[in-house]
């Protein structure tokens, strides 16, 4: 497309991928076996052959490669279609017509348990970090504690202290005036300016 003109969208689905590829320009050295190499690298191939019927280039011949996996294919063509192989650059492509029926379902198959592996392992890790960071968890207290600062902690405890009752105020006689909500109200003055003196 031109500079002015506006980007294009392709529709693309797994349909489109396949473990079979069709490799075009290669050169008409008799490089057979080094292409093969060059593409095993990347994973183990089942086929690898010359199609003399396929129409080329002049001075170039098309092949025809077969992966074992899907994800092997797939890899392979993201990395090497475009890429210079001893002068031409490669033109690699899916080839989906050559599956059987077998070939399809199982590709479909593979890529359902793909999407359903990476939903669940979104879902794991976002619980995970709710888990991680969520104050009102079960024994939050404990985990509150633990990841307190030391400062923190001491302000805890003595939060936590004020509210234990002092055991010089735990019984009270019936012929006492002051009632325990009193006694509770000059507890919290006394705690707050820390003199204990009446």
């Amino acid at each position: 497309r031109g500079r002015d003109e506006p980007a294009t969208v392709r529709v693309y689905t797994v349909c489109d991928e396949s473990k079979y590829l069709i490799v075009r320009n290669v050169p008409s050295l008799g490089c057979g076996d080094e292409l093969g190499t060059l593409f095993s690298s990347y994973g183990p191939l089942e086929e690898c052959k010359p199609m003399d019927a396929e129409d080329c280039e002049e001075y170039t011949d098309v092949f025809f490669i077969k992966f074992s996996q899907l994800s092997n294919a797939r890899f392979t063509k993201e990395k090497l279609d475009e890429s210079v192989f001893l002068g031409n650059r490669l033109q690699v492509s899916y080839a989906p017509q050559f599956e059987s029926i077998l070939d399809t379902k199982e590709k479909l198959e593979v890529r359902r348990n793909e999407v359903l592996g990476r939903i669940r392992s979104s879902v794991g890790s976002r619980s995970e970090r709710l888990t991680q960071y969520s104050p009102w968890q079960g024994s939050s207290s404990g985990n509150l504690h633990h990841h307190m600062s030391p400062n923190k902690r001491e302000y805890t405890k003595t939060l936590h202290a004020s509210h234990i009752e002092d055991v010089r105020f735990s019984h009270v006689s019936s012929n006492k005036v002051c009632s325990s909500n009193t006694i509770f109200r000059l507890k919290t003055k006394l705690s707050i300016d820390g003199n204990w003196a009446i």
